[in-house]
């Protein structure tokens, strides 16, 4: 069977065309030894290939050569030859694919959800001279479908109603098969949507009539293929626009809950969003997080691996009944005392579920458990993750710990060893094997409740997690990939006066981009086994983290890495004499003191401090890093400790300039230096010197590089996946950020209340731009009835400025007040305006909760905060809601979402 590839394509002096696909005679993928094209001349390109009678699909891309190395690409989606049945020749006329300017329409989120159509290529058996055509139309409502018509009866004449109906395939590609002998060429054709109860009502591409030249078919044993068409919508479609709601997995109730929310509740909550007029939920990142076996794992972000899922989302429904009548009743006793409580109680939920996840085992024999085909084929696909992770979770037990350092002959991995530890011959086995089948019932269900989001058209949103734990499994399989000699988190902010840590290790980017960012694609394809759209948590680590030393337990004497340091020579070039231990050292004038310590002063210098100079005091060597102040207050929690440990963090970070880790003699202005006291010791020259550099530092001489490295790291990632990605890039902006996300056509993350604009304190609803997520909002901040009581003054400004409203602000934001403000949101350009469920409650007086403060998921600036939400209502109670339900459905037809 042959093949002869065609594609028109101008190319410059010393370059030419390759095609490279899935077939061994295109290379398999491999570039480098993509077969060249010959040039024809007028631009055409062509190459003849021959391949087995057994091949069904050759999926392939074009690829630019300067001077023998590849310089260019085709859109990654590429081009799909489905062959039909042919005996002789397939002839392609492709058109060279560029990235659409509407790219996220091509996401799964549309083609698996909001515009998804069945599968079925319709082929015409019967032609002699078969000709497909297929064209790119990701925007077809599912009331709609493509056709094509033209200058003949065999395309229906320009007449709507008897245009060529076409088929959808994957990735919103439509395409039909015809007979050629029925065409006349030059063929001038056009593309249209057409309804599917009404095919006159249609809408017509844009732009000039297509004309489609001779084929070249000479036998009835060809066919004629053209691809790469994109359906030109111009100005005719109106953007489209769509709502959500995001609340946590673990926040939801139901009925049937077990004190936390679970698959079976997201299934209640993609109906209510059905019922709502909502097309997407986001939740938070729902991976296994059991390290310590306390509350303190219920922080979702701190993953101990980035693969498995928690057991606590299991359905224990789903996963079957306990046979035995009176462990079935006290298993009912403890879900209705764990449902009865305001708030998850984590470490009874997780004991309770797992324990009766163990029973059910149990009882239905772990061995004829796995030997059912579908858990075969789970276990087939996933080995190479799921083997560690059970061994992780055996060995963390058996330890009491999850710190792999302590594990003796396991502490570094060796895949032999846990081969061996392993297998089902190991006395360790059966609880290796039991974490292999929990994870098993969670892929199961979770990919359940997914096709039943997909069969509703409603887009799943998933969450990624920036970091990892430095104790987690990957760190413990992979540490060639990380940092651990510092920790990952975020600079000072309004929440968070000194910054942020994470506690998780950095990446160690130059090695992931060894092999092409293999850690991170095998990250994005778990999350599309769940997930058609997802959210890159502080997508702004892709550009540079925020990276501070082990010695540090606050985030404020940090710096961005990758980073541009300054030399000696730079700094002293500003004016300011660089005195490396007057401005790297941590020293505090005797003038501050009552401040820090106000009664215990004298206790302070007496036991901490140690005279430096006639008026200045350094830390004493015992307690001269934040590390070891915490040790030395560890379990302390009175005033006067906490006053003192607080006091002693402070003069840590006393510094001006803080020496890079990666390159001697270099230096980074500290973050927020002009809040720290030394610099209020600063001469004016000096103030004012260091005023400029730090601003050059942190706002100019990045930008350039910064937006390289995203580029570098983000281009490749972006291309592996099929999910709509959008990115959290809140906080500390570098000014490259936008030029990135808009060439990406990545979504940005809007918030009213966090403008980034300079100097404005409220964000335009109405300027956002289309590719965003615009929200109240995040699990971060309060919600809005908390947030109207933070600080009296600004909510006196919105509601007058914003609000457009006169008088005294009322002291409680009311049902009609928070109507209001999410009206304005839904009124925004932005693609999805997706709200926190606490806010869609907070327009309903009877429903809403009472104690306002009581639906904050998160407080940033509290280490070990314990995530213990839960919604106040049951989704059963929730969609017999009809006041609610009708108020936010007609929020959102109002706004032509």
């Amino acid at each position: 069977m042959k093949i002869v590839f065609t594609i028109n394509y101008n190319t410059s002096w010393g370059q030419s065309l390759a095609v490279v696909g899935s077939i061994p005679e295109l290379g398999q993928w491999e570039e480098a030894i993509a077969p060249d094209m010959l040039f024809l001349g007028d631009g055409i390109w062509q190459y003849e290939i021959d391949i087995p009678d057994h091949v069904r699909n050759v999926d392939y891309y074009y690829l630019i050569k300067t001077e023998g190395q590849e310089s260019k690409r085709e859109w990654s989606r590429g081009h799909s030859l489905k062959l039909n049945g042919c005996k002789g020749c397939y002839r392609l006329y492709d058109t060279w694919l560029n990235t659409p300017a509407d790219l996220p329409f091509y996401s799964s989120a549309f083609t698996n959800a909001v515009f998804a159509h069945s599968k079925s290529p319709a082929e015409n058996e019967n032609s002699r001279e078969k000709l497909t055509i297929s064209v790119f139309a990701p925007r077809v409502t599912k009331q709609q479908y493509v056709a094509f018509t033209g200058n003949c009866d065999g395309v229906g004449n320009w007449m709507p109603e008897r245009a060529v109906r076409m088929s959808p395939d994957e990735g919103a590609v439509w395409r039909v098969t015809v007979d050629a002998s029925d065409l006349v060429f030059p063929l001038s054709y056009k593309f249209i949507l057409c309804d599917k109860e009404a095919p006159e009502r249609c809408v017509w591409e844009e732009g000039d009539d297509r004309i489609m030249a001779y084929p070249f078919l000479t036998n009835g044993g060809e066919c004629a293929c053209f691809s790469g068409l994109f359906f030109r919508y111009g100005n005719n479609l109106m953007q489209w626009k769509g709502a959500g709601t995001v609340i946590p997995v673990f926040s939801l109730r139901s009925e049937r809950s077990y004190g936390v929310g679970d698959l079976g509740d997201l299934r209640l909550m993609i109906d209510w969003v059905e019922k709502t007029g909502q097309n997407l939920i986001q939740v938070l990142p729902m991976n296994d997080t059991r390290m310590t076996q306390t509350w303190l794992d219920s922080y979702p972000y701190s993953a101990m691996s980035i693969y498995a899922l928690h057991p606590m989302y299991i359905n224990l429904d789903g996963m079957g009944e306990l046979m035995d009548e009176e462990r079935r009743r006290h298993y009912q006793l403890c879900q209705h005392e764990l449902n009865a409580k305001n708030e998850i109680d984590y470490e009874s939920v997780v004991e309770t579920k797992l324990a009766y996840c163990r029973e059910y085992v149990e009882q239905e024999g772990l061995s004829r458990l796995m030997d059912d085909e579908d858990y075969q084929r789970f276990y087939e696909h996933n080995s190479s993750w799921l083997i560690p992770y059970g061994a992780y979770c055996y060995l963390t037990g058996l330890y009491k710990t999850a710190d792999f350092t302590q594990w003796g002959q396991y502490a570094a991995y060796d895949k032999p060893a846990i081969k061996k530890l392993s297998s089902p011959q190991h006395p360790a086995y059966p609880i290796i094997a039991f974490n292999y089948y929990l994870q098993y019932v969670l892929d199961r269900q979770f990919r359940e409740v997914t096709d039943y989001a997909r069969a509703k058209g409603i887009v799943l949103k998933g969450d990624l997690p920036i970091g990892v734990n430095r104790l987690s499994a990957e760190v413990w399989t992979e540490p060639g990939y990380f940092n651990l000699n510092g920790q990952s988190g975020a600079p000072p902010d309004d929440f968070s006066a000194n910054g942020q840590n994470w506690l998780f290790p950095t990446y160690r980017w130059d090695v992931m981009e060894k092999d092409d960012y293999a850690w991170w694609r095998k990250r994005f394809a778990k999350m599309n086994d769940y997930f058609d759209c997802f959210r890159i948590d502080h997508i702004l680590g892709f550009f540079r983290i925020w990276e501070i030393p082990q010695a540090y337990v606050q985030g404020l004497c940090g710096h961005f890495n990758p980073a541009l340091p300054l030399s000696v020579e730079e700094i002293e070039m500003t004016g300011i004499r660089f005195d490396e231990k007057r401005f790297t050292s941590p020293r505090i004038s005797h003038d501050f003191l009552p401040d820090l310590f106000g009664e215990y002063v004298d206790e302070v210098l007496g036991s901490y401090l140690a005279q430096s100079s006639s008026r200045h005091f350094v830390l004493k060597p015992f307690c001269d890093t934040q590390r070891k102040i915490e040790k030395l207050f560890a379990g302390k929690k009175d005033d006067k400790a906490r006053k003192i440990m607080f006091g002693l963090y402070d003069i840590a970070n006393e510094v001006l300039f803080l020496k890079d880790p990666h390159e001697e003699d270099k230096y980074h202005p500290r973050i927020s230096a002009f809040a720290s006291r030394l610099y209020l010791e600063l001469n004016n020259d000096e103030k004012r010197a260091f005023d400029r550099l730090y601003d050059d530092f942190y706002y100019h001489r990045h930008n350039e590089f910064w937006k390289d490295q995203a580029f570098r790291k983000l281009i490749p990632l972006v291309n592996s996946t099929e999910m709509l990605v959008c990115g959290e890039d809140l906080g500390m902006i570098p000014a490259t950020v936008p030029e990135v996300m808009n060439k990406l056509q990545l979504l940005s993350l809007e918030i009213e209340r966090m403008p980034k604009t300079f100097g404005v304190e409220f964000a335009d609803l109405t300027s956002l731009p289309y590719y965003s997520v615009c929200t109240t909002s995040t699990h971060d901040m309060s919600p809005v009835r908390s947030w109207w009581k933070e600080d009296r003054p600004k909510t006196q400004r919105y509601y007058n400025t914003v609000l457009n409203r006169h008088g005294e602000a009322p002291y409680e934001c009311s049902g009609e007040l928070a109507t209001q403000i999410i009206s304005n949101h839904l009124s925004s350009p932005a693609m999805w305006v997706i709200i926190p469920w606490q806010d869609w409650l907070a327009t309903d007086d009877e429903l809403k909760r009472q104690d306002a403060d009581a639906e904050r998921i998160n407080v940033p600036a509290q280490t070990n905060y314990y995530w213990r939400y839960r919604m106040h209502l049951t989704l059963e109670e929730l969609l017999n809601a009809d006041s609610l339900n009708t108020r936010i459905s007609s929020l959102i037809k109002e706004s032509n979402r």
